[in-house]
């Protein structure tokens, strides 16, 4: 493993016992597209893995969506040839997505909805205890900045995620790493991916305005990412305008029951 791999594995190892991630004998379904991301969190998640206190399995699931194009095998031969336990669920979510968007609106929102959900039932049908997702740092931040622009709402992704229904737990090892050391890492290690081709060709995607609007500031005053991320985790409920955590009346903390966000 090379320096820049290490220095991620060790930030995914704060990230997991900062959030209590992985306990004993906890079953990872590790949700990978065939990109970098999530490719880098399977094969630092195996190093981890190896080396923990703790006994928890891995296994990697890939959903084909039935897009054009879509061809997963030297992906899988890579994969295989590490020895990695790999499964792809065949789903035509594709179809669907083409049928119900229109115009010039932007596919991403439908279609993780439906793998987010086709991945979430089978979790839960093949008594899986965790599930692994490979956003990263400035993920994070591009959510939470689109839901303040464009839904009024301070939220994002958290990195321990337990759903409504109580089915599924889902955890974000990569939840401290900046996307450019992924980058760097997957030019080192030259491995096969699986390009989207649904959205690709889309333009004005909200969420890639987001990520170029987040690199040009941290380019001009380098430490804004980091800071959007540690926001995320200093709240100060006095200091803000939600009267439901906030006594404004009597200045105090109101009590509440933790909820989950649907992200």
């Amino acid at each position: 493993m090379s320096e820049l791999s290490d220095k991620i594995r060790r930030k995914m190892v704060a990230a997991i016992s900062d959030f209590e991630m992985l306990k004993e004998g906890d079953r990872v379904l590790v949700a990978v597209s065939g990109g970098k991301d999530s490719t880098i969190m399977l094969l630092l998640l195996e190093e981890i893995r190896k080396r923990a206190k703790i006994n928890f399995t891995l296994d990697a699931v890939l959903l084909d969506q039935k897009q054009p194009g879509f061809d997963a095998m030297a992906f899988k031969h890579w994969l295989g040839a590490k020895g990695v336990n790999f499964k792809i669920l065949e789903r035509d979510t594709y179809s669907i997505v083409i049928d119900k968007v229109s115009g010039e609106k932007a596919y991403c929102s439908l279609c993780s909805r439906l793998r987010r959900g086709i991945l979430y039932n089978y979790a839960h049908e093949q008594g899986y205890t965790k599930i692994a997702l490979g956003h990263h740092r400035d993920d994070l931040n591009e959510t939470m900045l689109m839901n303040m622009f464009y839904n009024g709402q301070l939220s994002g992704m958290p990195p321990k995620l337990f759903s409504d229904d109580g089915r599924n737990v889902v955890i974000r090892p990569l939840c401290y790493v900046a996307e450019q050391q992924i980058i760097t890492l997957k030019e080192e290690m030259d491995f096969p991916v699986i390009p989207c081709n649904l959205c690709g060709s889309q333009d004005n995607l909200r969420r890639s305005q987001m990520k170029a609007l987040l690199n040009s500031l941290d380019a001009k005053h380098p430490g804004i990412a980091n800071n959007l991320l540690a926001a995320q985790g200093n709240i100060r409920p006095s200091q803000l305008m939600d009267s439901s955590f906030w006594d404004f009346k009597e200045g105090n903390a109101i009590n509440q029951e933790t909820t989950s966000l649907d992200k």
